[in-house]
């Protein structure tokens, strides 16, 4: 069994491109090294904030975002989420794209995208429904509105609540299944996910991240004032 931990605390553990691909190097290194569960956290009483909106337009970021997620979803061994605190935008991405999630009574998750000018990939929306269930999803995205822990125990998103400790015996009782079992369940569970995006989705996207809406929502953001979306 192993620990990752998110270690940014001066920014909620908010990824850039470079917190990205460390992230990935450390899971990959983790199944490498004969981990048979991993949990991940952050520090200093948050999870992960989301992207850190100063770099999240860099050339690089999603491939380096998509990484971590791909890393998280592929390889053959649980991976366990303890959300302690904010689990906002590429926080919900990574909680969702781990196997299982213990959340703390503070967790919060979300993805505000909408209120940035944002739009996540079809994969984020897909997993998110799967988890969550359809209707939270859509509040969720559509409505920027975030889900408590309580709240995400019942919808399934969290599976059990607790602390740090619970979430590592937890992660040691599982690392003492069997393996092959493990990873063919994951395997198995993944191949019910239905194909990725049409034409349609993609080009959404491509028009979200190339919008004037997302140069108001990040410049709203940074002087801290509300947004003056016009949908173009």
């Amino acid at each position: 069994m192993a620990l990752i931990r998110l270690d940014r605390p001066e920014r909620r553990n908010a990824l850039d491109t470079d917190g990205c691909t460390k992230l990935a190097a450390a899971v990959r290194e983790a199944a490498d090294g004969g981990a048979r569960c991993v949990v991940l956290t952050g520090s200093g009483g948050h999870f992960c904030a989301g992207a850190d909106l100063s770099t999240v337009r860099d050339e690089g970021f999603a491939a380096a975002l998509r990484g971590v997620l791909d890393a998280l979803t592929t390889l053959p061994l649980p991976f366990v989420a303890y959300v302690e605190g904010a689990a906002l935008g590429a926080g919900t991405q990574l909680a969702v794209a781990c196997d299982l999630r213990v959340a703390h009574p503070s967790a919060r998750f979300g993805i505000p995208a909408a209120r940035l000018g944002l739009m996540v990939d079809h994969w984020t929306v897909q997993r998110v429904a799967l988890v969550a269930g359809a209707g939270p999803a859509r509040a969720m995205l559509l409505a920027a509105e975030q889900i408590d822990a309580e709240s995400a125990l019942r919808l399934g998103l969290a599976q059990r609540l607790g602390h740090l400790e619970d979430a590592l015996v937890w992660a040691g009782e599982i690392a003492a299944l069997a393996p092959l079992s493990l990873a063919g369940h994951k395997l198995a569970l993944n191949r019910l996910e239905p194909a990725l995006a049409d034409e349609d989705v993609l080009a959404a996207h491509r028009t979200a991240w190339a919008s004037e809406d997302l140069v108001e929502g990040m410049a709203a953001f940074r002087e801290r004032r509300p947004p003056h979306f016009r949908g173009a």
